[in-house]
């Protein structure tokens, strides 16, 4: 062990000392006329990949290969700036840019700049979409890493925020709401999330205190957008673990953007202890189509298809647990087999029409169909000895503790579908900036539930333990159900001050099941002090979330149909700096949070699956706060650190024992992704990535109520990637082959779980012939070696 953490700190201040290669480096701040700070205007460097946007307070930094260059400044609404540069020898240069308005889209600049200022979101650098070292390989693994982001598990897209569970969480697709399976238990089945990173062309998250024109959820939104591409151009990512492919036509009143992705990541199951005959398969289709029909209306269509498909025949699984003095030995000899089949199919159109240049308006339809099955039937013979240790000289000892048999079946099938019809818009009036919608929803369900378990210890058989919620009693169910949604929002952002901004905004929800209409108040309120690099935020709001099929299903199957929304009054508070320090230019930002739910249905953790206590209802608070620093510490290269701490508790309502940790209370979670470039060598890149997440709060499965008497161990990791672009600048000789053909290619080793730790995502609970129950972790993904390649292809002329 401290041979891990020697290595592991050796690693992190090891790479930190080693500086960067001399650049030119541009630096400055972007305003308009009236020396208002303009945010996300885009900064390129013509003729070259370096591109970047300017950040809450106006700033930039931006890097050229060259020593004689290009700026280009460019942001909706206003005339594109070109400045030519030429440098003696390379350095450091200061260039403040002014942007003037380009009068035909006035308004709409009022709109898009209020919109990007008046948000308690983050922007997402999504260039480290395709550099991170991640198992999952799926966009969510960035978010892993922000403020108010907890993870305990790399196979799995799942993410909690700020005690929420991962039902509390939003996510949209170019304004379309998007939904994910129902019966998935274990990350091994998870695949491709919706996500496609190689059509990403912007992504924000926020962590709590978001607008009213979002969606009526407990914990965050992650806003996600892909838009007419700058160019035409094609990528292609391939590695152990599968491949993807993306290609962005522009064409002059049009674009297409399509995806094709494919993973199967076999090498990283099997270094599970659980041995056999991985056989995991998953595909993703996207298009997206935009004809500008004229200057006022366009359609844009998108459509979507992923499936995944995870079989396993298990052989034998052997686990080591216990302590320093008593080690105990589980081995498992399988027989039988699961498959599970996860189909999701949909699209969504959408009209925008102008009809003045201070109003928008988009007409959004959806509809999406997914079919899960579930089909497991698998029998495992366990022998569980304990090892004693013995004295110097003297051999130890092995004591039989027990032998059995425990059975694991389902047979469950889940048909849901989801329409929405969504009618938005944005208008400027003087100086506010109104934002409007209106959404009819339906989601219809059809699950046939028919599974058991069955623990034979020692003799001692035991089928579902029934009443204890932690054991899978027998489930033979069938239920069908259909819920509608109508919901509205209005909200204003209001300029008080030059310097303080106000935004007021109020949501409105009634539906079909519980029939309760839900009124949702949401403020915003900023600041920026007259240097212009620091913001002050504060934010309240009520957040109120219907309920849905998931929440109103128990452990058992059985629906509570009377179950009323979940509740939750927040408040936050902000303070984000940027000061150059460090030879870059860095950015602090903080918020404090309190959360108190007076209406909350609560749950547990089975691995990633939430078992909801439906006829339940408890009352909770969370607080905490989030920390977070970064900057370009060398050339293109973004590195970000991040410290949060939090408590979350929950009382359920008459069950006599109080508040209790809620099973996301992961009380201190740390995160960091550091990049450099090797000194003598400045093609070849390091990506280390590193987490932290502390322990995490687990019931037994023999208390007949919810409990925190035990708990999941700290989740620690490190994943590290070395790469190297064959046709960066900063290459002594190119190939003329590859330098014909491609802007980019990059070759990429990465090693997941660097330091090798054992983490725990749940327990297997076993008895021995002595009625001792024992907790047998269920550990993740061991240290594994991939390769990848990322290929981008130039415009063929």
């Amino acid at each position: 062990m401290l041979r891990k953490y020697g290595l592991f700190f050796l690693l992190l201040f090891g790479f930190t000392y080693v500086k960067g290669q001399p650049m030119v480096k541009i630096s400055g701040a972007v305003s308009d006329e009236l020396g208002g700070v303009l945010t996300h205007v885009t900064v390129t460097v013509v003729g070259q990949s370096q591109s970047t946007i300017t950040d809450d307070v106006g700033h930039y930094n931006i890097y050229s290969k060259t020593k004689e260059f290009t700026l280009k400044f460019s942001l909706l609404g206003y005339n594109p700036l070109l400045i030519p540069v030429k440098m003696l020898k390379p350095g450091r240069l200061t260039q403040d840019v002014v942007l003037a308005i380009n009068p035909n889209e006035l308004e709409q600049v009022t709109i898009t700049t209020k919109q990007n200022q008046l948000s308690n979101s983050t922007t997402i650098n999504i260039t480290d979409a395709s550099t991170l070292p991640s198992v999952s390989g799926n966009f969510e693994a960035m978010l892993k890493m922000l403020p108010g982001v907890s993870t305990n598990n790399e196979l799995s897209n799942q993410y909690s925020v700020r005690g929420g569970s991962f039902d509390e969480n939003l996510i949209y697709v170019n304004d379309v709401e998007i939904n994910r399976p129902v019966l998935i238990r274990n990350a091994q089945q998870e695949g491709l999330s919706f996500i496609n990173r190689d059509l990403l062309s912007a992504a924000k998250f926020s962590a709590g205190g978001f607008e009213a024109r979002y969606g009526d959820k407990l914990s965050s939104v992650l806003d996600v957008k892909y838009e007419r591409p700058d160019s035409t151009s094609a990528i292609l990512n391939a590695s152990l673990l599968g491949m993807s492919f993306g290609a962005k036509v522009l064409q002059k009143n049009s674009y297409i953007l399509a995806g094709l992705r494919y993973k199967n990541n076999t090498s990283i199951l099997s270094s599970q202890d659980n041995k056999g005959s991985y056989m995991p398969n998953f595909t993703d289709v996207q298009l997206v189509y935009q004809q500008n029909l004229s200057d006022k209306f366009s359609l844009n269509f998108f459509g979507n298809f992923n499936s995944g498909v995870f079989k396993l025949i298990p052989e034998s699984r052997q686990t080591e647990f216990g302590t320093l003095s008593t080690l105990m030995h589980l081995n498992v000899d399988y027989d039988g087999k699961e498959v599970d089949d996860y189909q999701t199919a949909g699209g969504a159109i959408t009209a925008k029409f102008i009809p003045r240049s201070n109003l928008v308006i988009k007409w959004i339809n959806s509809y999406f169909k997914t079919i899960e099955r579930e089909r497991i039937d698998m029998t495992g013979w366990y022998e569980l000895n304990e090892l004693y240790k013995g004295q110097v000289g003297v051999p130890g000892t092995n004591i039989n503790r027990g032998y059995g048999s425990y059975t694991n079946y389902a047979h469950n099938d889940l048909n849901s579908t989801v329409l929405s019809s969504e009618l938005k818009g944005d208008q400027n009036l003087d100086s506010h900036t109104f934002s409007w919608g209106f959404r009819f929803e339906q989601k219809k369900y059809r699950d046939d539930l028919n599974e058991y378990s069955l623990i034979d210890s020692a003799g001692h058989p035991v089928q579902g333990n029934v009443g204890s919620f932690y054991q899978d009693n027998a489930i033979a169910t069938r239920n069908s159900l259909a819920i509608e949604y109508l919901t509205a929002y209005i909200q204003d952002s209001y300029s008080l001050t030059a310097r303080t901004d106000l935004q007021l905004g109020v949501r409105a929800n009634f539906n079909s099941l519980s029939k309760q209409l839900l009124i949702s108040p949401r403020l915003l309120l900023a600041y920026r002090p007259e240097r212009n690099n620091k913001i002050l935020r504060f934010t309240a709001g009520i957040y109120q979330q219907a309920p849905d099929y998931r929440t109103i299903r128990d452990f058992n199957g059985r629906l509570n149909l009377q179950q009323q929304a979940q509740r939750s009054y927040n408040g936050s508070a902000g303070y984000d700096y940027a000061f150059d320090a460090l030879g870059t230019r860095l950015k602090f930002t903080s918020e404090f949070y309190f959360k108190y739910t007076d209406r909350l249905i609560p749950y547990m953790m089975d691995n990633v699956r939430i078992k909801y206590l439906a006829d339940e209802l408890a009352k909770g608070y969370t607080y905490g706060a989030d920390f977070s620093i970064g900057g370009e510490f060398v050339k293109d290269l973004l590195s970000y650190f991040r410290v949060s701490v939090m408590k979350a508790n929950q009382d359920i309502l008459n069950d006599g024992i109080g508040y209790l940790k809620r099973p996301t209370n992961q009380s201190i979670n740390f995160s960091g992704y550091f990049q450099d470039r090797l000194l003598n060598s400045p093609t070849y890149k390091v990506h280390l990535n590193l987490l932290y997440g502390s322990k995490l709060p687990l019931g037994s499965p023999l208390v007949h109520r919810y409990t925190d008497d035990f708990h999941i161990p700290a989740y620690q990791r490190v994943d590290i990637g070395f790469s190297k672009d064959f046709l960066d600048d900063l290459s002594v000789k190119k190939s003329p082959f590859l330098d014909k053909y491609f802007s980019s290619f990059s070759v990429f080793v990465e090693v997941f779980n660097l330091l090798n730790m054992n983490n725990t995502v749940s327990y297997l609970w076993l008895k021995d012939i002595d009625n001792v129950q024992y907790a047998v972790p269920n550990y993740l993904t061991g240290r594994r070696i991939n390769l990848k390649l990322v290929i981008k292809f130039k415009k063929s002329k």
